[in-house]
């Protein structure tokens, strides 16, 4: 899912829980200040976006949810395919390094 479909995802959901048109909803709102969601709303809101994208938000991430945007940005993190890992470096044995006389 690209970031601007994670957006407008995001942004249509606001919009239901907020009976309020999606044009008028901006990636840099603040869910508080510009939006008028309460703490309450602001849990209720992230708790849809849970469910909708089938993701947990840790409680420690939540100070960091404060706009439209930012939501966005963190779930589309989230959901992002995790980088293969590397595999670890092989040591040589203490027998392979040692040169032979």
């Amino acid at each position: 899912m690209s970031d601007r479909e994670m957006l407008e995802k995001i942004v249509q959901a606001l919009a239901e829980y907020l009976k309020r048109d999606a044009a008028s909803i901006k990636a840099a709102h603040h869910l508080r200040d510009d939006l008028g969601l309460d703490s309450m709303a602001v849990i209720e809101l992230l708790y849809k976006i849970e469910e909708t994208f089938n993701l947990q938000i840790p409680d420690q991430d939540l100070p960091g949810l404060t706009t439209v945007g930012a939501v966005a940005g963190y779930v589309q993190k989230r959901l992002a395919p995790a980088p293969p890992a590397r595999a670890p470096k092989s040591k040589q044995s203490p027998s392979q390094s040692k040169k032979k006389k």
